[in-house]
């Protein structure tokens, strides 16, 4: 994100919050714009359009996949299979809309996402625990562990977070969480009770469906000549996994390769942000502000 012109943007700028249902989202009335759910100043748009949000995003996906009841319910309803790339895609898609959409279009988009949850349910194989995917307790799951994953992204090869603004993060996050269908009251509001939830979550295993995930997710389909490129950030995901995850996959590592990793990668990312703009919904997002503000 070009910082200069997001330092530059003044604190005045005005939100228009749509008014309607929100669950039903589109048809509600005429396009409104505004800087979305969170703005320039926040932390949530400095963390997500840095270039290290994608590593943050594969690690999340790592340790969600060891929750078996959440691992059976994308194994069985999910096409990342047929379609990874695409499946990807969506998730990536959905982040971005809601991070740095203006707030119409985020409503609108978690409306759809609690739609297609609502007609999500069936039974782990293993467990034979029944699930629904607007349960709380796994919305809670894969919130925390996102917010968790991408701070730790950001900290390992993005840039500095303080204790005070990685709790700012939280709190900010909070709002994602709502329009997943989650309460304000339910997720944590601290880093610290973030941390100590994914950090000490019981329940966790190594299911096939888990260990499959997992090779999509460090090893998708792609032509042979690109997967050095991919190894960089699914190296750098399980460098910042917590050991015990690494374990439970039984994914080998030695401790002195996590500072070669760390630098490497931030100086890969470093580059990449020095020779490549933003991408076009950051661009658009800035430029919006910029407008509302002037």
């Amino acid at each position: 994100m070009d910082r200069m012109k997001i330092d530059a943007l003044r604190p005045e700028y005005q939100r228009r919050w749509p008014t309607g249902d929100e669950d039903e989202g589109a048809g509600a009335g005429p396009p409104m714009e505004d800087v979305g759910l969170f703005g320039p100043e926040s932390m949530v748009w400095r963390v997500h359009s840095d270039p290290a949000s994608l590593i943050g995003g594969l690690r999340g996906l790592l340790i969600q996949a060891l929750n078996p009841v959440a691992m059976a319910a994308v194994s069985q309803h999910s096409n990342y299979r047929d379609d990874p790339w695409g499946r990807l895609n969506r998730t990536s898609e959905y982040l971005t809309i809601t991070t740095f959409g203006d707030t119409r279009r985020a409503n609108e988009a978690a409306a759809r996402l609690r739609s297609i949850h609502r007609r999500i349910s069936g039974t782990d194989p293993l467990t034979g625990r029944s699930y629904r995917a607007d349960d709380p307790d796994l919305l809670l799951w894969v919130h925390n562990v996102e917010v968790h994953s991408f701070l730790a992204g950001y900290r390992a090869y993005g840039g500095r977070v303080t204790r005070a603004q990685a709790d700012r993060y939280v709190t900010e996050m909070i709002r994602h969480a709502e329009l997943v269908g989650l309460s304000a009251g339910d997720v944590p509001h601290t880093y610290a009770e973030v941390d100590e939830y994914v950090t000490s979550n019981a329940g966790l295993a190594l299911t096939p469906a888990a260990r499959e995930g997992m090779r999509y997710v460090l090893s998708p389909p792609m032509p042979v000549a690109l997967r050095p490129l991919w190894s960089i950030p699914a190296v750098a995901a399980v460098a910042i996994l917590p050991k015990h995850i690494r374990d439970l996959y039984g994914i080998p590592w030695l401790a002195p390769a996590t500072p070669v990793v760390r630098a490497s990668t931030t100086a890969v990312l470093k580059a990449l942000k020095t020779l490549f703009p933003p991408p076009p919904a950051v661009r658009e997002a800035v430029e919006r502000a910029a407008r509302l503000a002037a």
